[in-house]
């Protein structure tokens, strides 16, 4: 098959003669220069979208996709709520749960947490956060001498100075009334295992202990404070809150994952967006070295351009021809920042090439996510840039006039 002669004049002005070398050198350059900024725009964007993901992997290993509270407070009868949402399309499994504020303290620490009431076996199936357990059995939790059994996190058991089978106190501001005043309700628990999600919100702030022992302590009877739901799709998260609102109706509300997180989720968003914006630089500095070698290409040109013009190639064709070898830079750059980035992405992935301190980041190795849409967008992007810095040097190519160069000939 013929090439057009415009694609194989470009090809060949690529190629300079000998005694012209600079012009090939600057091309190279050219096609280097769009090579790195494609390179780092799609690892930045994979390392930025492996954070996301990470992220979004423990915060929904915590937290349940859905959850229905009421305004009330508490949910009575919550055995009858369940059984109303059991034939529901898009859920899995549900879980009941009891939450509340409360102080932990051992000897003379102490510290602010959540205390969450729950039931393992209908955990296990909504939630992930069992699976987090490091030390200890969470399958301890019933009361030994009387002494319910409770799961610490990491931090929260560090800051404390107490292990798997030490006795702490969970005391709470709202007791009974007594001659000097309020006396605040103090129970002992035995820890029975901790848990290390590896995000210092959870691991420091956060307590578990059985659905009953809960209640008993924050005094609401068999109510609890909210069920807890798993669907299929959690992209589809609001679809079933918005379903379960109407089918429930008040008292009842539902939110779900991304409601709780929206702020989150936003900025990591945003922060990806403005990076993706930033880097777009790199590809816009190495077009500017496109416009040069293209400028230059016309000046060493001019004669060939002049006979071209003189046998007949019309302005249109020769802007076809210098865009077109704009093009191909652009095309060549981008191929090699696409293999590069895909490269150097899996190398990060499968051999964990940079180290993070995982007391610090929680992470002990740069997490990275390759996304094909990414791939596509940054392609895109780098060769409509390219293909967009060929307009002026080669407008300046088309209106050149063939009588200038062949006047001395």
């Amino acid at each position: 098959m013929n090439l057009p002669y415009q694609l194989f004049i470009a090809l060949r002005y690529l190629k300079s003669k000998k005694k012209h070398k600079g012009i090939s050198v600057n091309a190279l350059i050219s096609i280097g220069g769009v090579a790195v900024g494609v390179m780092a725009l799609l690892v930045v964007l994979s390392v930025m979208s492996g954070f996301h993901e990470d992220l979004q992997r423990k915060i929904l290993g915590v937290n349940a996709h859905v959850i229905v509270l009421d305004y009330r407070g508490t949910i009575p009868g919550y055995n009858d709520v369940i059984k109303r949402l059991e034939g529901e399309e898009d859920i899995i499994s549900s879980a009941p749960f009891v939450l509340g504020q409360v102080m932990v303290s051992s000897g003379k620490k102490a510290h602010g947490v959540f205390l969450k009431g729950i039931r393992p076996e209908m955990e296990t199936k909504t939630t992930e956060i069992l699976n987090y357990v490091k030390d200890g059995n969470p399958g301890d939790l019933s009361p030994k001498n009387g002494i319910p059994g409770i799961i610490l996190g990491r931090e929260l058991a560090s800051s404390l100075g107490v292990f798997v089978g030490d006795i702490i106190n969970i005391v709470s501001p709202f007791g009974e009334i007594g001659p000097l005043g309020v006396l605040p309700k103090i129970k002992p628990f035995r820890v029975a295992a901790i848990f290390e999600v590896g995000m210092f919100e959870y691991d420091s702030n956060l307590a578990l202990t059985e659905i009953e022992p809960a209640q008993g302590f924050f005094s609401i009877g068999n109510d609890v404070t909210g069920i807890e739901l798993r669907v299929k799709n959690i992209y589809k998260a609001s679809d079933v809150r918005e379903r379960l609102q109407k089918k429930l109706g008040f008292p009842f509300y539902a939110r779900d994952w991304m409601q709780m997180h929206r702020s989150l989720f936003s900025a990591l968003k945003l922060e990806k967006f403005a990076m993706f914006v930033i880097l777009v630089l790199i590809v816009l500095v190495a077009s500017f070295n496109i416009i040069s070698t293209l400028i230059m290409n016309v000046i060493e040109k001019s004669r060939e351009i002049a006979i071209l013009k003189a046998i007949g190639a019309t302005n249109r064709a020769i802007m076809t021809i210098f865009m077109l070898q704009g093009l191909l830079i652009g095309l060549f750059g981008t191929l090699i920042g696409v293999m590069g980035g895909y490269l150097l992405n899996y190398f990060l992935d499968t051999y964990q090439i940079i180290k993070l301190p995982a007391d610090v980041y929680y992470l002990s190795h740069l997490p990275v996510k390759t996304k094909l849409f990414d791939f596509i967008v940054v392609s895109l992007s780098a060769i409509i840039i390219s293909f967009l810095a060929t307009i002026y040097p080669s407008w300046q190519a088309a209106k050149l006039n063939p009588l200038e160069p062949l006047r001395y000939e």
